[in-house]
């Protein structure tokens, strides 16, 4: 079966050349791209969509999420509204809420969130573990996540549970845990902060993890200056999340991962992409990531919902991309491409074929897979032009109209 979708008014690739279409289309055949370029050239399809002169992008790519979880922190977000100052230990409400909740709620919950993620334009996602925090509730979050997202990554290193010895939790999170959730999980991410975990506990998640077959991530530099960044890029993470607070060595180190990667190829080495949670540090009241400097330093840059129950519950990744555009002084097209591309290769998905039956998703190629979102507007610039205004029209998920 496939479907050309034309009468595209702009279409945004975010492929190696960063090219912009105008009165193009594109041919879906299943679940990848076959073809896409000017519309008077399109090939006849078996079905045809009139996009009626709007604007079509990649589907976002959402690299930063925890939606296994039940209950509510309403409470907690209206005292730090009220003044109050963030910390970690929040995270402790969720958990007492998510071990009481039943598999099938617990699944049911993650589906509806995914759904409402995926009728916002978001077409791949990743989910973390990290409200369980225990062996059998963190190899339970695992399973149901992954059942429900594209990706799952392992977060036992999320806090210490009250009552339990830090480093004795560490162990656990290194051995037993972590053999636990290891058939569900792709990564393993820690939580490097203040009331979290510390650099020498880091440390020694991230080199279990590695040593186990995972991918790296980690958490850091959210609450201030500290040794986040400098751990992601020693282990070679794919991603360090939040980074709001960076020196200018951690700046440099993370420009410097990605000397070795040629951008318009998408080849060589690649380094660390720094993700920024433009929802979360405004719930938090956080300055927000860097964004502007980190780019024009060379930096890969990824913006992710943080979709959560304390920080950032939102799943919309178009008030992501404004938030970006409007205060992080970042051009639409720059952050739809780290909103797209730049999830995707946080994700270690930018790229992928038919041979190896992985598609790369997050950018309009042929072969890459058909995650596709029509926004109901002529450009992705009214993104921000009408912030706050729902945009999507239709979007495609792996070749299946999705809305």
């Amino acid at each position: 079966m496939s479907t050309l979708i034309t009468n595209i008014a702009e279409l945004m690739t975010q492929d190696p050349e960063h090219r912009v279409l105008k009165n193009a289309a594109v041919v879906i055949e299943g679940e990848r791209i076959s073809w896409l370029g000017p519309a008077a050239d399109a090939p006849a399809a078996d079905e045809a969509v009139d996009a009626g002169g709007r604007a079509l992008l990649p589907g976002w790519v959402d690299s930063h999420t925890h939606l296994i979880f039940a209950g509510d922190r309403t409470a907690e977000f209206e005292a730090r509204m009220a003044g109050e100052s963030y910390s970690a230990g929040g995270i402790a409400v969720t958990t007492a809420a998510t071990r009481s909740t039943s598999d099938y709620d617990l699944t049911r919950l993650a589906m509806g969130r995914v759904a409402e993620a995926v009728a916002q334009g978001t077409t791949y996602l990743e989910t973390k573990t990290g409200y369980g925090l225990d062996v059998e509730n963190e190899a339970r979050s695992a399973r149901i996540a992954s059942t429900v997202v594209d990706q799952v990554t392992y977060l036992g290193a999320h806090l210490v549970p009250a009552g339990m010895d830090a480093e004795e939790y560490t162990e656990l999170v290194c051995g037993p845990m972590l053999s636990a959730v290891r058939p569900f999980v792709r990564w393993a991410d820690v939580f490097c902060e203040r009331g979290a975990f510390t650099e020498a506990q880091s440390r020694r998640v991230l080199q279990a993890c590695r040593d186990a077959g995972l991918g790296l991530r980690v958490h850091g530099n959210q609450l201030g200056v500290g040794p986040g960044v400098r751990l992601a890029v020693e282990f070679g993470a794919a991603s360090v999340d939040h980074v709001n607070h960076l020196s200018r060595s951690d700046v440099h180190a993370l420009a410097d991962s990605w000397s070795g990667w040629e951008a318009a190829a998408g080849a060589g080495e690649r380094g660390t992409v720094a993700t920024c949670l433009p929802a979360c540090d405004l719930s938090t009241r956080q300055p927000l990531a860097p964004g502007r400097e980190l780019l024009d330093a060379g930096v890969q840059l990824a913006l992710a919902s943080n979709c959560n129950p304390g920080t950032s519950y939102t799943s919309s990744m178009a008030f992501c991309v404004t938030t970006a555009v409007l205060q992080m002084r970042l051009s639409v097209h720059e952050a739809v491409r780290a909103a797209t591309f730049g999830g995707a290769l946080a994700l270690g998905r930018e790229s992928g074929n038919d041979a190896d039956g992985e598609r790369a998703v997050g950018s309009i190629a042929v072969g890459h897979r058909a995650d596709l979102h029509l926004l109901n507007a002529p450009s992705a610039t009214h993104l921000a032009y009408r912030p706050g205004v729902p945009l999507t029209h239709a979007v495609w998920r792996a070749g299946v109209r999705a809305r």
